[in-house]
């Protein structure tokens, strides 16, 4: 019979399985994305902030992709890179912060899409309505828009984890790097019926709602463009937008490799990777690929980097 451990506030991580050779090389690897996700990160919203130039809508919209990839790495990468240094049977983490993980991660993953949502329609006014644009995209509209995004991810996470909070756990291990939903209510011996029924409906949800909107936005912009003689704004519209679609089709594709692996135990190591890329890649490339594409940005860097000229008096 297995052995039942009703209600502990001690659990294992079962983390990556990695040899004693590669456990360096993947904590240095761990420990320079962070660094180079915080330093990149955390230098676009201070660059948006102090620059008057890039007060406007679409990158105060923008700042909020950093400050996602900002906690939900911090939440994830330093617990992540402590347990790859420790044997599997000292990777102990206390409930309550398991709890804290899950919540930060999933709602790191939720606001991804809703933030790139409402990105979506700050471009769809810009280059389907120009003349309004000023009109619409208000402070007031930004906050509005913003607040959204933070507040359906916060309702949607919270029934989530809620859902599984009211469960009582007989298991010990979480057969994951880190601590998510799934591997928490895998803990309970009770009925999970309504959490993988509320899973699978919060899944559907938010991707039908993310992908249509994105479709939508993106038909409309394109249907302006192929109709528009104005090649100022079909090259302004092709700038902004594939940037959008770029980080937005790389969340998708981390995403839905996850999905998938999850249907295929065997292949488990491989998950395990991906749930860690998923948090890497995103948090990596968003300042990048922004920060190249934008004008103002570049502007600006040139401004902060080009070499005082020193005068000279006779």
């Amino acid at each position: 019979m297995e052995n039942y451990t009703y209600n502990s506030f001690t659990l294992q991580v079962e983390g990556l399985n990695v040899s004693e050779d590669s456990m360096y090389p993947l904590f240095l690897f761990l420990f320079f994305s962070y660094v180079f996700i915080m330093i990149t990160n955390v230098g676009i919203v201070a660059l948006v902030f102090k620059d008057r130039s890039l007060h406007q809508p679409m990158y105060l919209l923008f700042c909020n992709l950093p400050f996602n990839d900002i906690l939900g790495n911090s939440i994830l990468l330093p617990r992540l890179m402590s347990d790859v240094l420790l044997p599997p049977s000292e990777r102990l983490i206390s409930y309550y912060e398991c709890v804290v993980q899950a919540f930060t991660t999933h709602m790191f993953g939720t606001t991804s899409h809703t933030v790139l949502m409402i990105m979506a329609f700050d471009r769809y006014v810009a280059i389907c309505n120009p003349l309004r644009y000023a009109a619409i995209m208000t402070n007031k509209m930004v906050m509005k828009l913003t607040v959204s995004a933070w507040g359906v991810a916060f309702l949607l996470v919270g029934i989530l984890l809620g859902l599984t909070l009211r469960l009582n756990r007989c298991r010990t291990l979480i057969t994951n790097p880190y601590c998510d939903n799934a591997s928490l209510f895998k803990l309970s011996c009770e009925s999970v019926f309504i959490n993988n029924i509320y899973g699978l409906t919060f899944t559907v949800v938010l991707f039908t709602a993310s992908i249509g909107s994105i479709i939508l936005t993106y038909t409309k912009i394109t249907v302006v463009c192929l109709t528009s003689k104005n090649k100022s704004l079909n090259s302004k519209a092709l700038m902004t937008c594939s940037t959008h679609l770029v980080v937005y089709l790389i969340m998708v594709f981390n995403g839905m490799s996850i999905i998938t692996l999850h249907r295929f135990p065997q292949y488990s190591d491989y998950r395990k990777l991906c749930t860690i890329l998923f948090h890497i890649i995103p948090g990596s490339l968003n300042p990048i690929i922004y920060g190249l594409q934008s004008k103002e940005i570049k502007k600006f860097l040139s401004k902060l980097f080009e070499p005082k000229k020193v005068s000279s008096y006779p």
